[in-house]
């Protein structure tokens, strides 16, 4: 495993939710781009390709030349009725140590992938097969979810969905978003003391900053 993908294990876990808030609310894909099952989750470098509609051979191609611990994000133009990435794949990348996959278009074969615990986050479900036909771009900058995702930005993903953070930003990102986990703590502490988050955030004063306009 590389540096970045070392450096990228440090966001397994942490809350989709919190590492887009250390961002200042960004780096979310879109709703449609979903887990798989529900305890789907993944951090690693991003291995970006862009694929035709209904073709996966470029995906196969990604597999071979991916390092341990990369995530594979894939723009299939958002065409989900199609299975671009099902069972065979996903054990193909496990077994190479791809740390996950994230498709802008379809994938199938569910309950198999649940089984062997692959990551896989997608547009859809669907059984339909794909051709061999075209190789599209590898290592290239894609918008997957409408996000840009660069070569070696990191992607992680969880039940919420997924969040690109770019490579530069990596270490503040990191810190900031553990800075939030610790202050929710702190503030679940203080809900089962009883109080309010009304109190705890100051909102009360907030509403009357706003009635005082």
């Amino acid at each position: 495993m590389d540096a970045r993908s070392e450096l990228a294990g440090a966001f397994y876990g942490i809350p989709t939710g919190n590492l887009s808030d250390a961002m200042g609310k960004k780096g979310n894909m879109s709703s449609a781009i979903r887990p798989v099952y529900p305890r789907a989750k993944m951090a690693g470098p991003a291995l970006t390709l862009t694929c035709h509609p209904a073709d996966n051979l470029t995906i196969h191609k990604a597999i071979e030349l991916a390092s341990e611990g990369s995530v594979l994000v894939v723009y299939a133009g958002g065409y989900a009725e199609a299975g671009l990435f099902g069972a065979i794949m996903s054990l193909a990348a496990k077994v190479k140590g791809i740390a996950g996959a994230v498709i802008d278009g379809g994938c199938r074969d569910a309950e198999e992938v649940e089984e062997m615990d692959f990551p896989l986050f997608a547009r859809g479900l669907n059984p339909g097969g794909t051709v061999k036909e075209t190789l599209g771009a590898i290592d290239v900058p894609i918008q997957c979810g409408g996000v840009v995702v660069n070569p070696g930005d990191i992607v992680v993903g969880d039940r919420d969905g997924v969040v690109v953070v770019p490579a530069g930003q990596a270490a503040e990102v990191l810190a900031n978003a553990r800075a939030i986990v610790e202050k929710e703590i702190r503030v679940r502490e203080q809900l089962q003391q009883g109080k309010t988050t009304m109190e705890i955030y100051g909102f009360g004063d907030l509403l009357a900053r706003k009635q005082r306009r």
